[in-house]
């Protein structure tokens, strides 16, 4: 491998169907109010975690939750990954702030993410 950093999985995202239920279950739950509330995400913070929810999936599709390993070169690690008989299912895209994310499916079709920030 060229880079075999990884800060860890510090971002889980899972796609709920009422994102106002979900909001407030997720509060219940955390003990906090969301840091970012938008009609397509609502994100929160705690203990070094972000855990966001996505309406319908979100653009991407998503069925279950996702959990985004945190890179410092997305597209090396894509490279290593797909390398070792990952498939790309996302290829990387800005989501904004420099924010570069992207998802992988190993042998048995799990969904994992990767997380850059630049």
């Amino acid at each position: 491998m060229t880079d075999a950093s990884t800060q860890g999985i510090k971002t889980v995202l899972h796609p709920v169907s009422d994102l106002a239920t979900a909001k407030a279950v997720y509060t219940a739950l955390l003990g906090l109010p969301p840091q970012t509330d938008s009609s397509y995400y609502v994100g929160f913070d705690v203990a070094g975690q972000h855990i966001g929810l996505v309406p319908g999936g979100g653009p991407q599709g998503m069925t279950s939750p996702v959990a985004y390993w945190h890179v410092p070169d997305i597209e090396a690690r894509l490279a290593e990954v797909t390398a070792a008989g990952g498939t790309v299912k996302d290829p990387a895209r800005d989501v904004g702030g420099g924010r570069l994310v992207a998802t992988v499916t190993d042998a048995d079709g799990n969904v994992l993410g990767l997380l850059q920030d630049r």
